[in-house]
């Protein structure tokens, strides 16, 4: 009896066990989610790049839950979009930090706006991860440190300007033209062509500074003044239908000479609507774009080629830089929240002690001083061939 009483209560031990097993993790995925926000510009000028955010986080989220949540814990993120607009972009993060009580925000998707509301992180003391690449949007210029509650994804466009110049020392290219929009993506990205080109060593020489409008449909009398000038290479810095509109206007004028475009050119849609025009067009561009060309050994490999295979299966669309930047602040949160919990400074915490997390754009190393965490490695100069990348000789 005692040896039949013994079996009896190991095999409800054993029963027991296995009940819980599959019940916990349904209890654990019952329970309150560990929330985020996302604020991209889904509708609008900016929608080339906040479109691809939208769906490549929704995606993950996705993903994630299907595959257990976090720590057991479902995620939610709730996504608004701020329709390129700075007033509905502020309304939307405010929202967001004060009423939705979020853990943190991934976004917003254009420099500008994102500037508009680091105020609002700083102020709120909750993590924003933008999704825009101008470096003035984690430093904070009147200390020169970074600040403390605000967080970025794309490579900064001084990394941007270093890849484009070392480039063109390669080639032998001294004298340029740059043109750049007055938004805050290509005035940031202005302000950084200036400044590395007039250091000492650059080699670099700016002989032609043209400007225009975000909106704007003709570029035709900035290039005709270029044109004019003869230099031996032009960059254009934009985002949005306007830096095809520069390469359309640039073969109407016959203009052969060398065409370099920002990393916001980042998406086969451009190569597309350019019709033709984007040939041999060079640009500085991170993994996620050129997953098929990277060789087998390079860090991103996996994590890329993981992202590419999910996001055409599921939209049947070519993959972007800017769906990459979204990958980037959702996958960095909830690689913080898997350390930190739902506790809102110690995600701040967790983000800036961020150490060799594979992204889309680079493998991310923040610190106290860098509220980015990537370097010149993260970019590869790629040309426009065939009506597609190629690495650039």
């Amino acid at each position: 009896m005692t040896g039949r009483t013994g079996r009896r209560l190991w095999l409800g031990c054993v029963l027991t066990f296995l009940a819980l097993s599959w019940v916990l993790p349904s209890l654990a995925l019952a329970a309150e989610p560990y929330k985020l926000g996302a604020v991209f510009s889904v509708t609008g000028n900016g929608s080339m790049l906040g479109d691809p955010e939208k769906k490549t986080v929704e995606m993950m989220v996705e993903k994630i839950n299907s595959s257990g949540g976090i720590n057991g814990v479902p995620l939610k993120v709730i996504v608004y979009d701020d329709e390129s607009d700075a007033t509905k972009c502020a309304l939307a993060v405010k929202k967001l930090m004060t009423e939705d009580k979020v853990l943190a925000v991934i976004g917003p998707s254009l420099s500008g706006l994102s500037l508009a509301v680091v105020p609002l992180a700083e102020a709120n003391e909750i993590p924003l991860i933008s999704c825009a690449a101008s470096y003035k949007i984690v430093l904070d210029e009147k200390t020169g440190k970074p600040y403390k509650w605000v967080f970025k994804t794309p490579q900064s466009d001084s990394l941007a300007v270093e890849a484009i110049f070392a480039h063109m020392k390669k080639k032998g290219i001294k004298k340029i033209a740059i043109m750049t929009a007055t938004d805050g993506f290509g005035q940031s990205g202005r302000q950084e062509l200036v400044r590395i080109a007039g250091l000492k060593d650059s080699g670099i020489e700016i002989v032609a500074d043209e400007k225009y409008g975000p909106k704007d449909t003709d570029l035709t009398a900035q290039l005709t003044k270029i044109k004019g000038l003869n230099p031996q290479a032009i960059i254009n810095w934009s985002i949005g239908p306007v830096q095809v509109v520069a390469l359309r206007n640039a073969k109407d004028l016959g203009i052969k000479t060398p065409f370099y475009q920002s990393h916001g050119f980042g998406n086969r849609n451009n190569i597309q609507l350019a019709a033709g025009a984007a040939e041999g067009v060079l640009v500085p561009l991170g993994a996620c774009n050129i997953d098929e060309i990277l060789p087998a050994n390079h860090p991103q490999k996996a994590v890329t080629g993981e992202y590419a295979k999910m996001y055409k299966a599921k939209f049947n669309e070519p993959l972007s830089s800017f769906g990459g930047h979204g990958w980037d602040g959702l996958m960095l949160a909830v690689n913080a929240l898997k350390t930190a919990g739902p506790d809102r400074s110690k995600i701040r915490d967790a983000l800036e002690q961020t150490k060799n997390f594979v992204g889309q754009h680079g493998v991310f190393n923040m610190s106290p001083a860098d509220h980015n965490g990537l370097t010149p490695e993260s970019f590869s100069m790629v040309v426009v061939k065939g009506n597609d990348w190629a690495m650039a000789d």
